[in-house]
């Protein structure tokens, strides 16, 4: 049930910053989870390697930061 909060969630949120009307259908909204699921986890990958390069235990909100940008430059394409 939790996740289909989160689809939903994805889905208003597709839904708001879309221009004009947008219908998702379930294998979309499917695809749309995969998607982010992969993004965010890798996201966490290039924090954590950026921690580790700063000898730093825990993943902060500065090394996600300092790689989000280059990684948002990756998925756009």
């Amino acid at each position: 049930a939790k996740m289909l909060n989160k689809t939903s969630n994805l889905k208003h949120i597709i839904k708001s910053e879309a221009k004009g009307k947008v219908k998702l259908r379930p294998a979309s909204e499917a695809m749309l989870e995969l998607l982010t699921l992969l993004f965010l986890n890798s996201l966490a990958e290039e924090a954590k390697a950026k921690s580790f390069e700063e000898k730093s235990t825990t993943i902060k909100a500065q090394h996600v930061r300092a790689v989000c940008k280059t990684m948002l430059k990756k998925a756009r394409g």
